[in-house]
């Protein structure tokens, strides 16, 4: 900690730099996390993980996704409010078009959200296959249209840069200057494909953070083990929030972990504002609460780094992975519990010869995974519960 001072007030002075304030943190674990294949939080530990996040001393709790008139995850987000109140949570509404995102903007205020996190494809690539359309300029108009309609009804807004990460500088910089302009709180880059070092992050934020005005949030996933280093990097390049989950859970190879961002502040930066007792609980509950076992392993050799549950990921994973999964001897898979969709369930039957009514299948498939206890599914088992339902 040599040549750092905290000054008690928020503030780090830093080699004799003007001091500046410490970083605000985000948790995303029950939305991140929630929505990582396979794993489905129930609404008594989001409320028991909500507490603990705020007694910790976590500024935000981003919990659930709304992508249209009605959202999956409703008791998660009512459970979230009634635990620690509507001011400390977010929650992410997805962003394709204007109709539909009118739809999922009045259902985030029927269930009395304040916060809303735009998740806006960035990338060309991403952009591509959400959008339509890998252009900029309609990218921007996509987005300064969420924005306005997210401002008109009241919500504090913050807008992503989904795959930020692989997204060309002059794309990124134009995006996020434009978002400002529309009137946005705060951005978000969110590094959805593991992609950068430490020292390649601080030059991406460096540029988001020379935009006047701007307030820039990190979050950053962990399929490469720099997520921590990543999320430090773009604090000392000026972002002023830092994402994380507990246990470091999340897609593909998980986020950077609550924990270790928590006690590297402590430790690099002499940040004392965090609970940190609360830490091994959190974790704990969060391993517990997902049904993942006793411990989570970033990185892509884990049986969770390539599972997916969403038929554009299935189809399209190239969008979502570092390196393909057969460069480190694993596998690509489906994996899911109940959230069943026609498309997902006609994706896993591809290629076989079966053939059911998608729609019955589904309410079937749901009602015997309730009668199951919720196990674990994949492409296979998906294929033998359909032969069984042909012949029942």
């Amino acid at each position: 900690m040599a040549g750092r001072e905290h000054d008690g007030e928020g503030l780090l002075a830093v080699g004799g730099r003007t001091p500046r304030p410490l970083p605000s943190v985000s948790d995303a674990t029950l939305r991140d996390s929630a929505h990582m294949a396979g794993v489905e939080f129930g609404a008594e530990a989001t409320a028991y993980i909500a507490r603990l996040l705020v007694k910790t001393g976590v500024e935000l709790v981003e919990v659930g996704m709304i992508s249209g008139s009605k959202s999956g995850d409703t008791h998660m987000i009512e459970a979230a409010h009634e635990a620690v109140g509507p001011d400390k949570c977010l929650t992410l509404v997805v962003v394709r078009d204007r109709r539909q995102v009118a739809k999922a903007l009045d259902e985030a205020k029927h269930l009395g959200v304040r916060s809303v996190m735009l998740s806006i494809p960035t990338s060309a690539e991403h952009a591509a296959l959400k959008l339509a359309s890998p252009s900029t300029k309609y990218l921007i108009a996509v987005a300064n249209a969420a924005i306005d309609m997210a401002k008109e009804r009241g919500f504090h807004v913050t807008f992503s840069g989904e795959d930020g990460a692989r997204t060309e500088r002059e794309r990124l910089v134009s995006y996020v200057a434009a978002g400002f302009g529309a009137g946005a709180d705060r951005f978000r880059l969110a590094e959805t494909v593991a992609y950068l070092a430490p020292w390649q992050m601080y030059d991406v934020i460096s540029d988001l953070t020379a935009i006047d005005g701007a307030e820039i949030e990190i979050h950053s996933h962990n399929m490469l083990g720099m997520a921590t280093a990543n999320s430090l990097a773009a604090y000392e390049a000026g972002a002023e929030w830092i994402s994380a989950t507990a246990g470091g859970i999340g897609e593909r190879g998980g986020n950077a972990p609550l924990a270790e961002v928590l006690t590297s502040l402590r430790v690099v930066y002499g940040d004392d504002r965090f609970d940190l007792s609360h830490l091994t609980a959190l974790t704990d509950a969060a391993l517990s609460g997902s049904g993942l076992g006793e411990s989570f392993m970033s990185g892509p050799t884990t049986p969770h780094a390539f599972a997916y549950e969403l038929p554009g990921q299935l189809s399209h994973p190239e969008a979502y992975e570092t390196l393909p999964p057969d460069q480190v001897g694993n596998r690509r898979e489906l994996r899911v519990r109940t959230r069943f969709t026609k498309p997902l369930i006609a994706w896993a039957l591809s290629g076989s010869d079966l053939d059911v009514d998608l729609d019955a299948f589904c309410t079937w498939l749901a009602r015997r995974q309730e009668e199951d206890g919720r196990p674990l599914l994949d492409r296979d088992a998906i294929r033998k519960h359909a032969t069984e339902f042909q012949h029942s």
